[in-house]
């Protein structure tokens, strides 16, 4: 769905208005295609005594990268990069303070502003897990500051976990993080030894199977298209009803339809037995399916609650127990579940919604050891306002305001859901589990 406000303001006449009124002003975000350059222009590279600077280096320039040590005024930057785990005391955050104030104003469109620190519960004393903790609140208010369509992010990185770090490196400085600002994520060592770099990154899932829930249209279907784009053969899963176009998506990408109901006590097995009976293995399992059934609490019948409650939660614990227990999912293996900022800051008329959200971040948090123990991950996105046919639906007002709440100023599009899950998907992303990453733009609302 275009977004006509955005478009207008983009006009002549719609800078000087919005200028003039002071109302917001979105941008045109710089999204990935395959092929391109991971940054449009040069990063400045800083620290402060950090511990990550060589392997920073080393990643970027093979990634090729321009870096630049120092901010001389004469150039624009297409990403900041700071290493921050020399942070140690307040006087540290003085020094981080006198490098990024003056490189913030050369930060170019849609540019790119990452901090790297390690985690504030490994500190040893209440003035190291102060300043470290004090990273959070900077850079989730610089991520509010940025213009033009930039963000800000803050990856904690376990002493030990290096290796891990490539592919969340590549995802927060590439185009494929463009509706993804103001988040924390933590690489830890948890699975460090897997976490090895594909031979394209480009085509990161190249001989792994996926299987997607609620594939036939929306986020589903763009979560396919993104899995297939980055080489995974996907098996399209949806109800019997969506037939038609569940075949529709498995034709264009490439994969195969599997028409199930994910409530039903076999949905595990029938999962299983269709991406290894045809495939021979399973790699990935991507539970998107869900839907909203929006009622005050105090009118809710039963059935109501009921219902969201059993396709939005209680199918992906089942499954999950299901491909578990048959030893399924093995070393590598990732699963990826849909949750939502209704979850984390709940949404009125949307309790049963709500609670079923809330209730994935838990699941996916208490079951990221059982994962570990096999040598897979799980990880949960969490979308904010997204372009889809169900939010076309929405109130003219409503839609507006939903829209702007957010440090981008306009929604999200199902291929910024999609491009952070193909990440969490790769084997690269071994360093990252029990994660709940928000694709909101960095909501207004809610944490």
């Amino acid at each position: 769905m275009s977004d006509r406000y955005r478009d207008l303001t983009l006009s002549p006449v719609g800078r000087r208005v919005t200028k003039t009124l002071g109302l917001p002003r979105p941008a045109v975000l710089r999204r990935y295609t395959p092929g391109e350059p991971l940054l449009p222009g040069p990063a400045l590279l800083a620290s402060s005594g950090g511990a990550l600077g060589e392997v920073l280096a080393r990643t970027l320039d093979a990634a090729g990268v321009e870096l630049h040590a120092a901010d001389d005024g004469t150039r624009e930057f297409a990403a900041l990069v700071f290493d921050a785990t020399g942070v140690e005391s307040v006087a540290d955050l003085a020094e981080l303070h006198a490098t990024l104030s003056p490189a913030l104003r050369h930060l170019g469109p849609s540019g790119r502003l990452l901090v790297l620190s390690r985690p504030a519960g490994t500190a040893t004393s209440a003035a190291v897990g102060a300043a470290r903790q004090a990273l959070d609140g900077l850079v989730r208010s610089l991520a509010k500051e940025l213009r033009a369509g930039g963000t800000a992010n803050l990856v904690t990185v376990e002493e030990g976990a290096e290796q891990a770090l490539e592919s969340t490196l590549r995802f927060f400085l590439s185009g494929r993080s463009a509706f993804v600002s103001g988040q924390v994520v933590a690489v830890t060592t948890a699975d460090r030894d897997r976490a090895a770099a594909p031979e394209d990154w480009d085509r990161p899932l190249t001989g792994r199977v996926a299987v997607v829930t609620g594939a036939a249209q929306g986020i589903g279907a763009a979560i396919a298209s993104c899995l297939s784009r980055d080489g995974a053969h996907v098996v399209c899963a949806d109800l019997p009803a969506q037939g038609e176009r569940l075949a529709g998506v498995a034709n264009q990408v490439g994969g195969t339809a599997l028409q199930v109901d994910i409530t039903s006590d076999r949905a595990a097995q029938r999962i299983s037995e269709h991406a290894v009976g045809r495939h021979g293995r399973l790699d990935i399992v991507v539970h998107n399916a869900g839907i909203t059934r929006d009622r005050l609490f105090a009118n809710m019948d039963d059935a109501t609650w009921r219902s969201v409650l059993a396709v939005n939660l209680d199918a992906q614990l089942r499954i999950n127990a299901g491909l578990l227990d048959e030893h399924i999912l093995g070393a590598d293996s990732r699963i990826i579940a849909a949750s939502s900022t209704s979850g984390i800051a709940g949404n009125r008329g949307q309790a049963n919604y709500a609670a079923s959200k809330a209730g994935i971040i838990g699941m996916v948090r208490t079951s990221a050891p059982d994962l570990a123990g096999v040598g897979g991950t799980i990880n949960a996105v969490a979308p904010g306002f997204i372009e889809t046919e169900m939010t076309a639906a929405m109130p003219f007002a409503v839609r507006e305001v939903a829209r702007r709440i957010n440090s981008l100023k306009q929604g999200g599009l199902p291929v910024d859901v999609a491009e952070t899950i193909c990440w969490l998907s790769q084997a690269a992303s071994g360093g990252l589990n029990g994660q709940v990453v928000r694709v909101c733009g960095q909501n207004l609302v809610g944490a």
